[in-house]
Order: structure tokens, then sequence, then C-alpha cells
């Protein structure tokens, strides 16, 4: 049913912490289902769900790939790398995106 803190309906802070689950899976999780202008549904069967197909099969599955790659054509290390300029302007402004989109998150909105 509907979160409700003085009914004791949910999964808050304290009873996250006892379930053993880490902080890190909690807040992937919340944020995934965090819904912007409307109540969410909370399932512990998709909080695991959610957890083995987008986090760990996904995620790990980007970093095998990742780790394949630079085995097999940089021999197991990343090279050293120069940047250009155009490298260097990319960077700034993918910082700048970045603080934006913390400053929003912060402000509990999704940028779009």
């Amino acid at each position: 049913g509907k979160f409700s803190k003085s009914r004791g309906v949910g999964v808050f802070g304290d009873m996250a912490k006892d379930t053993g689950i880490p902080a890190d899976i909690w807040r992937f999780y919340l944020l995934y289902l965090r819904p912007e202008g409307q109540d969410s549904a909370f399932s512990w069967s998709d909080l695991m769900l959610k957890n083995n197909s987008e986090l760990l099969n996904n995620l790990g599955n980007f970093i095998n790939r990742a780790g394949m790659f630079v085995c097999k054509f940089f021999g197991g290390t990343v090279p050293n790398m120069v940047l250009t300029p155009d490298d260097k302007r990319l960077l700034a402004r993918v910082t700048l995106e970045l603080r934006q989109y913390h400053q929003l998150l912060e402000k509990v909105r999704w940028v779009a």
C-alpha cells in the first residue's frame, strides 16, 4: 500500500539499514523508481528484479566488456591520453552539465 510513516506502512531509513542491503543498492533503486510528480509503488520483488537485471546484469556486462576491450586491444593497460583542445572543451561542457544535473537532483527534479 501507500507509504505512511504515521501508520507504519513502508520501508524507512532505520528499517532499510536493518535489512543489510548496501546503501548504494537502495540509492540506485530509489533513484530508478522515483517519480517526479506522483507517488510510487514499492515492492521487495521489484527491488530484487531491478537490482539483478538493471544494476548487476547491465552494469556488470558493461564493465566486463570494457575490461575485455582493454585486454584485447591494449594489453590490459589503459594507455595514457593526450587531450586535444576539442577534448578539453568537451570535458568542460560535461563538467558543467554534471554540476547542473547534481543541482537538479538536490531539488528532486529529473533532467530531461
